[in-house]
């Protein structure tokens, strides 16, 4: 106890946890597992399997439990989405698809591609 682990999904703190981690052990707060490579210090995905670790065998889900021996929780394993990001992306999605438009960008180039995508999908009688 008194280490300054985090949960890699949602941040929440993992200090009334004992160490070593058990294989099993969950976060107390969203209830994912912990034992996984997403946790570990040599998790990296700039790796080839996504691990520092040359010689631990491949885990293809990153974010469940499993059995590696070269496991090392990670203390700042959570990292947070970068929200300006996603509601970038999210905004051009929906000026391409007819959701809700930017406020920069003219409706409409998106009302035409939408018009063109019915015509062509419409259903023949």
């Amino acid at each position: 106890m008194g280490h300054s682990l985090v949960c890699w999904k949602c941040g929440a703190s993992l200090a009334e946890l004992t160490l070593p981690l058990r294989r099993l052990e969950v976060c107390p707060a969203c209830n994912c597992e912990l034992h996984v490579c997403r946790m570990c210090v040599e998790y990296d995905t700039s790796k080839a399997k996504h691990c520092r670790e040359p010689i631990a065998e491949e885990v293809r889900e990153k974010d469940h439990a499993n059995f590696c021996d070269f496991f090392k929780p990670r203390p700042h394993a959570f990292q947070p989405a970068d929200t300006a990001e996603l509601e970038k992306s999210r905004s051009g999605l929906d000026a391409l698809f007819g959701g809700a438009k930017p406020a920069d960008t003219s409706a409409a180039p998106a009302d035409d591609a939408r018009s063109k995508l019915d015509e062509l999908f419409k259903r023949r009688s």
